[in-house]
């Protein structure tokens, strides 16, 4: 039961499982096997990532962070006052509270996650912590959304919080197609606040991706531990191995879980057969140059505001809907 007023019911798009089924089948029968990377973000998968993030490999989070802190006051003069604040993937929702700390008078929080018990347990202490700040959570894969849901309550604007690297799990053509995505959403006019990771050196991003800890390993072979309790698939997780690399020409990380041994595997009801080697691939998380990101959303948004580490390594934007 929700003890905290300011914590509004939780409003759920719940995936359907046998949409998923249907998902993971089609990757399964394309050439590179494949499995969509928001499987990754069930509650043990979420926690995680959680870790992931205060790797000392993982450069992402504490330079997002740190770009944050120091450029708080231009980022809350951007946002401006009475901002609705919508976090697509909200996680932990730990980022956010530099937000929350800074801007003034905002209007209210919806953080939308495809994880229902993490994003429960956060919007809980941020409620907590935040006792005048009304809290919509909305339980849903955000890529699947057709539009956010109705806000009873005054705000100036929208402004979407898209933290972390996260656009660059999708490919530049789908990539272009979710931003024009958020703008028919948000609004003309509205903003958008996103973290972009900027093409570096190949050896700094496959450290980040191959943590010596082997959380990292752990987060990917969750994917098939979750398939294996929710949809009663049969992967031997003994067989199978994490395996990250930077693609230089495609400038992008590609994250897959490799096979060990000759195997066959069901999906759906359908058999297939894995050689020693082969590989799904999870995840693709591209890296952009300043140039090259503003040119990818350039029919829908203007970018604002850039602020970056002083290596030149992350970028948090602020987009304005054109």
């Amino acid at each position: 039961m929700i003890m905290n007023k300011n914590l509004l019911r939780v409003e759920k798009y719940e995936p359907e499982v046998e949409a998923l089924l249907s998902e993971v089948l089609e990757g399964f029968s394309s050439r590179q096997k494949q499995l969509p990377c928001k499987l990754f973000y069930d509650k043990e998968g979420s926690s995680l990532f959680d870790e992931i993030c205060a790797l000392d490999e993982y450069y992402l989070t504490r330079t997002e962070r740190a770009i944050m802190k120091e450029n708080i006051g231009a980022i809350s003069n951007a946002l401006g006052k009475n901002t609705l604040l919508i976090e697509l993937g909200s996680g932990s929702s730990r980022k956010i509270r530099l937000l929350l700390d800074s801007i003034k008078n905002p209007a209210g929080y919806v953080p939308i996650d495809i994880s229902e018990e993490h994003l429960v347990d956060s919007v809980k202490s941020l409620a907590r912590d935040y006792p005048g700040l009304r809290i919509m959570p909305v339980y849903a894969d955000y890529t699947q959304l057709v539009k956010f849901p109705d806000f009873e309550f005054p705000y100036s604007r929208k402004v979407v919080y898209y933290p972390g690297s996260t656009i660059g799990n999708f490919s530049p053509s789908a990539a272009r197609r979710f931003m024009k995505s958020i703008a028919k959403w948000a609004g003309r006019g509205s903003g958008l606040l996103i973290g972009v990771d900027l093409v570096k050196d190949k050896a700094v991003l496959e450290r980040a991706y191959n943590d010596g800890k082997g959380v990292t390993a752990k987060f990917n072979l969750n994917i098939l531990k979750r398939l294996n309790r929710e949809t009663g698939m049969d992967f031997d997780l003994a067989k199978w191995e994490h395996y990250a690399y930077y693609n230089t020409d495609k400038n992008r990380i590609e994250m897959h879980l490799r096979s060990l041994a000759e195997q066959r595997v069901h999906v759906n009801g359908s058999l297939f057969s894995m050689k020693k080697g082969e590989t799904i691939l999870t995840e693709y998380s591209y890296k952009y140059t300043l140039k090259g990101f503003k040119e990818l959303v350039s029919n829908f948004f203007a970018v604002e505001e850039v602020w970056t580490d002083v290596d030149m390594n992350f970028s948090v934007q602020y987009l304005r809907v054109l």
